[in-house]
């Protein structure tokens, strides 16, 4: 470790900046948040800093840098253009034992400033010890989209009642309090935006923790869509409430790679079903309703949108008729994702104006309008519809649908073993057998899936491998 990450008080403390250019800006900026009383020493200012010295937020010296200006900083950042004017800063500041930051030169400086995320008064610092700082914005980004917008808000919230908790609770009941807490409904309710809701659930819980002396609470349940596969098109709201999950039911299609993106002590419950398997969605609910009720917070995992042939309503159904509180996270539906990884727009203003989706397993459903599927100028998209899939090129056919009319098959959209399969509606089912289609799989009908110029852009993307009426390209 080259360096020991600190976080320096600095409120009233006096900070000097040599330069006056948009670098010197960056360093003053973060020097103000931090309360720090800035002076800035430049024979000229930028736009920037002489906007923010009229307005009196900073002290400027119009001159050239002195071993006398350090008086007594209590850190001094060089940002001047003139590398030897920084290393005169330098040299000044360590014969003093000043901190001092010259930018883009480790080797001169004794603190480095980090790539930050502020949620104040939560603070990440990430650094590379000044040796890839571009990485470090990398990372920084992508920490930063996981960590909810209102989290400050959530740390201000918690710290207010501490002496309300610590009055409450013994001091062997808090930290298993707290930590459900910001786990469960009542931080969840406040990084949602509703602070009254927020308020009333955690007078409730630190009734009920006063009551029994464990501490337990009563649980809840997650319905998450985890989109169509690729664990990046998983939204933040999914990532954030499979890190707070102690128990995810998932379906057999969830990837691996997006199971690891929960909690890693997280107890993991397969419950996906194979075809005919009827009991199993009953089953499903009475684990909900146990695990909710033993104060477990569950997460119900399910590919693509929890709300789209997901079952997600049934299982809110049973939810509601056992008292158990639940949220629900939409996810990237298998249509959308689909169609995307294969670069076929779903509706469009010249081919489509409509789009329709409809569950493979309905195929035999006399109830279905196949003459309205069968119509032009429009998108109709089947899922789950490898098994069915002769049949639904059938019911088309029979009503009404040419057979000419242009067809694409995307199977393990957005996965790195995706294939889109395109022919005439007479002859995808061939194809798709003839190719060994297998679910996960979704049929796409309509003049969209011909468009030539997206079909060559599928072709050409690395994740996907186009098939065409018996050609592989």
């Amino acid at each position: 470790m080259d360096y020991l990450p600190l976080f320096l008080r600095l409120g009233g403390a006096r900070a000097l900046v040599v330069g006056g250019g948009a670098v010197a800006a960056r360093k003053v900026e973060w020097l103000l948040k931090a309360g720090a009383q800035v002076t800035v020493v430049a024979p000229a200012l930028g736009h920037e800093l002489a906007a923010r010295a009229g307005r009196a937020e900073l002290t400027h010296l119009g001159a050239g840098f002195l071993p006398a200006h350090l008086g007594a900083a209590a850190v001094v950042v060089a940002a001047s253009d003139d590398s030897q004017v920084n290393a005169s800063v330098s040299v000044a500041a360590r014969e003093r034992q000043i901190p001092v930051n010259v930018v883009d030169s480790a080797e001169l400086s004794s603190f480095i400033f980090p790539a930050i995320i502020d949620r104040s008064p939560i603070l990440v610092a990430v650094s590379s010890s000044g040796e890839a700082p571009v990485l470090a914005r990398r990372v920084r980004e992508s920490i930063e989209a996981l960590l909810p917008a209102r989290l400050g808000t959530l740390a201000r919230f918690l710290g207010a009642r501490r002496s309300a908790v610590r009055r409450s609770l013994s001091a062997a009941a808090r930290r298993p309090f707290w930590e459900r807490l910001i786990r469960g409904r009542t931080a969840s309710t406040l990084l949602g935006g509703d602070e009254p809701t927020a308020v009333r659930l955690f007078e409730e819980e630190l009734r009920e923790a006063r009551r029994n002396a464990a501490g337990t609470l009563d649980g809840e349940v997650y319905l998450i869509g985890a989109g169509p596969g690729d664990p990046d098109l998983l939204t933040l709201r999914a990532l954030q409430l499979l890190q707070q999950a102690d128990v995810i039911l998932y379906d057999r299609l969830v990837p691996a790679a997006i199971l690891e993106r929960a909690r890693r002590d997280a107890e993991r419950i397969c419950v996906g079903k194979q075809a005919g398997d009827a009991g199993k969605q009953a089953h499903i609910h009475e684990l909900l309703v146990r695990l909710a009720r033993a104060g477990k917070r569950v997460a119900r995992l399910k590919g693509g949108d929890p709300f789209v042939f997901g079952r997600g309503g049934e299982e809110i159904e049973a939810l509601v008729a056992h008292g158990i509180r639940y949220q629900v996270v939409p996810g990237v539906t298998a249509a959308l994702g689909a169609a995307a990884a294969a670069a076929i727009p779903l509706t469009h203003r010249h081919h489509s104006h409509s789009l329709t989706l409809v569950s493979g397993h309905a195929a035999t459903d006399e109830s279905l309008d196949w003459r309205s599927l069968a119509r032009s100028q429009q998108t109709v998209v089947f899922y789950m519809a490898v098994g069915q899939l002769p049949h639904i090129v059938a019911r088309l056919r029979a009503a009404g649908a040419e057979a000419e009319r242009p067809a694409a098959i995307v199977e393990q959209a957005t996965l790195p073993a995706q294939r889109v399969l395109r022919a005439p509606l007479a002859g995808i089912a061939s194809l798709a057998l003839r190719e060994r289609v297998a679910a996960p799989a979704l049929l796409i009908v309509g003049e969209v899936t011909a468009l030539a110029a997206l079909a060559d852009a599928a072709v050409a993307a690395p994740q996907s491998r186009a098939v065409r009426a018996g050609a592989v390209a």
